[in-house]
């Protein structure tokens, strides 16, 4: 466990150290960018819809049955912004987009084309890893943004349409103004993109540690989902407990 910890901060350390040179790979950097949207984009938006219905639903008689039921958008709207948006998208990222990553650098290093790219004088954290740490750390923020906008507007729908509570989308977003401010959305958005570079870098470190053939890539690709999702839990404590020094 140290030694891939002390290997996958290596990685980070040299990627970092490579990002002068990201505008040469700005074409790989759009194109993972694009890649990232085109397959997460209408997952994220059922998600959280989903999620937001879910609160309102769980919560919303909660505080019918004590005369709070005007407070379920800044419940909603809260929850949404600093824990459940950030959280969620960074394990439906690391299931689909890291899960890509590693199998597809795995594939590369199995297959020697990673001791080509050496041989070419071409570097594979410059070439491989740069790119993908790039646009997934651009990507999930804005995904988080996307999820706390919808996961709102399906909080309000089932607060409206649910008899237990049934307020109108009007006092829904009124309540949610109040509560909601700028601070507790960069919140999840700062929350989004430390798990977005936790996932790059541990779907990337994997790939290039496959070996043994197409079982090899199977096991990284396992390990870069688990381990990507254990850290984002983790971190997820911390992060919350930094945060709340600034609330």
């Amino acid at each position: 466990m140290f030694q891939n910890l002390g290997e996958m901060i290596v990685l980070f350390v040299r990627t970092i150290g490579a990002f002068p040179k990201i505008w040469r790979q700005r074409r790989k950097v759009f194109e993972q960018l694009f890649e990232i949207g085109n397959a997460s984009l209408l997952m994220a938006c059922i998600l959280s819809l989903f999620i937001g219905g879910v609160i309102a639903l769980q919560t919303g008689p909660v505080l019918a049955e004590r005369g709070l039921s005007s407070s379920i958008g800044g419940l909603v709207g809260l929850s949404m912004c600093k824990e459940l948006a950030p959280v969620m998208m960074a394990v439906l990222i690391a299931g689909r987009i890291g899960s890509a990553m590693s199998a597809e650098i795995g594939s590369m290093r199995v297959y020697q084309e990673i001791d080509a790219l050496r041989t070419m004088n071409i570097n594979p954290v410059e070439y491989l890893v740069l790119p993908r740490l790039v646009a997934i750390s651009c990507a999930l923020p804005l995904l988080v943004i996307f999820s706390i906008l919808v996961g709102w507007i399906g909080g309000a729908i089932v607060s409206r349409v649910n008899q237990d509570v049934g307020i109108s989308f009007q006092a829904f977003f009124s309540n949610l103004r109040e509560m909601v401010a700028a601070k507790h959305v960069l919140n999840g958005v700062f929350k989004g993109f430390i798990f977005a570079v936790v996932i790059g870098v541990v779907s990337c470190h994997q790939g290039l540690q496959t070996i043994g053939g197409p079982r090899g890539i199977g096991r990284s690709v396992t390990k870069a989902v688990v381990n990507s999702i254990v850290l984002i839990l983790i971190l997820d404590y911390f992060l919350t407990r930094m945060l709340l020094y600034f609330d």
